[in-house]
């Protein structure tokens, strides 16, 4: 399983105990419930760990892996990026994306034409930012706005409706 076909979930903050748990903050909010194996990136390469138990406390979840059982083999976790499949994903309603997915779409308005390209998605707190090269300079635009008219997944496009003089600020 390679990382593009994959989607960061979160990462191993510390060890947890003395029988192999590790404490993992998760990023998004996912469905622990039913979930049975992650993906953990040691140097670039995917390793898939299915999981013995796992526990929610607030925002923190202690995992245990199976054949990882002393503090010591938990301790090569720490810091390590966790993933699942793409596939694995619940499916969107029509216009709603996930935000790595959108990255490299192009985007157009309907007045102006071509605006440019997402390199990134941001979220800075409440509202997400669409992050989009634009002449050698970035566009922030929010994602939950009356901006974004529509996403097209198999032409990969954005359509936006911006108010005028919105990208000379």
């Amino acid at each position: 399983m390679s990382i593009d076909d994959c989607f960061k979930i979160g990462y191993v903050s510390k060890t947890h105990g003395l029988k192999g748990e590790v404490t993992v903050v998760f990023e998004n909010t996912i469905e622990t419930q039913g979930l049975n194996s992650l993906f953990v990136d040691f140097n670039g390469s995917l390793v898939p760990y299915f999981i013995e138990t796992l526990s929610d406390r607030g925002d923190k979840s202690f995992v245990k892996f199976e054949s990882v059982n002393s503090i010591n083999d938990a301790a090569l976790f720490k810091g390590k990026i966790l993933y699942l499949p793409k596939a694995s994903r619940s499916k969107l309603k029509r216009g709603q994306f996930y935000d790595d997915e959108v990255i490299g779409f192009s985007v157009v308005d309907v007045t102006l034409g071509d605006i440019g390209i997402v390199t990134a998605v941001e979220n800075p707190g409440v509202n997400p930012l669409l992050v989009i090269s634009h002449s050698q300079k970035e566009i922030l635009v929010p994602i939950d706005s009356p901006f974004i008219k529509s996403v097209n997944r198999s032409q990969k496009t954005i359509k936006l409706n911006l108010p005028e003089g919105y990208l000379e600020v």
